[in-house]
């Protein structure tokens, strides 16, 4: 298998993995584990098969998706975000590269703003009590289907 097919193969199987977790987000309110850990085994592959090296890029990359990970524990652990949603933020944070990854945060953040507005809006509508349960896969995964274009569509300009 040459480095020109995993360079399409890859990042398409994550496509699908997120367009998978983000339909599940939104009807159960959870992210498969096995999603995660596939999305985040296979960031390796895609590593190598877009050059990246060892040292320092695969370092970098690694040592930045962890901090970004740490940083997404800090909001589970203040009740803002769900773990899955956290991991898969970290499994994503492996793919992109550094100033990628903060288009894909900040595009995150605006989707996922929306989407809460939305539903809020809607609790408001139906005049239903409670908390609000955001779905924040689907932003998540929104934004990182946006963050593949560039590795993918990057590749033609010359």
């Amino acid at each position: 298998m040459s480095p020109g097919f995993l360079t399409w193969l890859l990042p398409a199987s994550m496509g699908a993995l997120l367009l998978s977790a983000g339909i599940q987000d939104v009807r159960s309110r959870e992210i498969a584990n096995w999603k995660n850990a596939v999305i985040a085994s296979l960031s390796p592959l895609w590593w190598l098969a877009s050059g990246l090296d060892p040292w320092p890029g695969m370092a970098i990359q690694l040592g930045v998706a962890l901090l970004v990970f740490a940083v997404f524990v800090g909001a589970f652990a203040l009740g803002q975000m769900g773990g899955g949603d956290v991991k898969l933020i970290g499994a994503l944070s492996l793919w992109l590269a550094p100033l990628h990854l903060l288009d894909m945060l900040l595009v995150m953040s605006v989707i996922g703003g929306a989407l809460t507005l939305a539903m809020l809006i809607e609790q408001r509508l139906r005049r239903n009590a409670g908390a609000v349960e955001v779905p924040y896969g689907v932003a998540i995964a929104l934004a990182g289907l946006l963050g593949l274009r560039e590795p993918l569509l990057n590749q033609f300009i010359q």
